[in-house]
């Protein structure tokens, strides 16, 4: 089993405010705007992390599953782990084993060269779990939901490099992360007192909630060329916390030299 981190989306109010938070402060760039997501009420953009992805999406009608979730967590913030499997195999065995333990897909599509599955957040308790298969099947390249490969040009190193981890906080790490290994297939690993699933190229953090707004994507941890540029930015934009980490659509960016 193979399963690569490609995109994380986060859900804003007011999408430009953060888009251009976000690409002055982490020196990232816009590289796609998707139109199909009107049909869930929403307007998006994304950005090159390396070559994976942030998409931030925001309401633009009323009573959307996004603006819901906004009201549930108290504002801006993670919302959704979308990943790529090795195989269109091993996409369906993830598929197969959340409905085998009563976990709900909330939305999936499937095309001659593409399959999404959307597992529910409600029954994830942290975070949909999207897990998608595409040829060609390339981890570093042709990624649909960014329009295939029109993004490449976008790719900017020189601040932010590229994911490490996800942070993903509730009141009962253990029991979430049995939850997400049971999905994923992945085992829990406990390194330091931090219980982790480690995916292809990202680590799933399961830890406890401490900031008052409940169980959810709290953090993303993200390996930096310019920690320097990255914190004076943030202090311009009033999104600085502190030295290991800035604060960007309520989501807690931590820097990794």
């Amino acid at each position: 089993m193979t399963i690569q981190l490609r995109q994380i989306c986060l859900v804003a109010r007011k999408l430009q405010p953060v888009i251009d938070d976000l690409t002055y402060v982490l020196g990232i760039k816009s590289c796609f705007v998707d139109p199909g997501v009107g049909v869930f009420g929403l307007e998006n953009t994304l950005m090159c992390v390396g070559r994976n992805f942030l998409e931030v999406v925001a309401p633009v009608q009323e009573n959307t599953a996004g603006g819901r979730y906004l009201d549930r967590r108290g504002g801006d913030g993670g919302y959704m782990v979308i990943c790529q499997a090795s195989s269109k195999g091993e996409q369906q065995a993830i598929r197969q084993r959340a409905l085998d333990n009563a976990i709900r897909i909330a939305h999936e599509g499937d095309r001659t060269n593409w399959n999404i599955c959307q597992i529910h957040p409600r029954d994830m308790v942290v975070s949909f779990f999207e897990i998608d298969w595409m040829e060609p099947n390339d981890f570093t390249g042709w990624w649909m939901p960014a329009g295939g490969m029109q993004w490449e040009d976008k790719v900017d190193q020189s601040s932010t490099i590229d994911y490490l981890g996800v942070e993903l906080q509730s009141d009962d790490p253990a029991g979430i992360a049995d939850r997400w290994s049971l999905v994923s297939g992945e085992p829990v690993q406990h390194v330091d007192g931090e219980l982790h699933i480690c995916f292809n190229n990202a680590v799933l953090r399961f830890v406890q909630a401490t900031d008052g707004r409940g169980p959810g994507l709290g953090g993303l941890d993200i390996s930096v060329a310019d920690r320097n540029g990255i914190l004076e930015r943030a202090m311009e934009r009033d999104c600085y916390e502190n030295d290991s980490h800035v604060n960007i659509c309520g989501t807690r960016f931590y820097l990794k030299d």
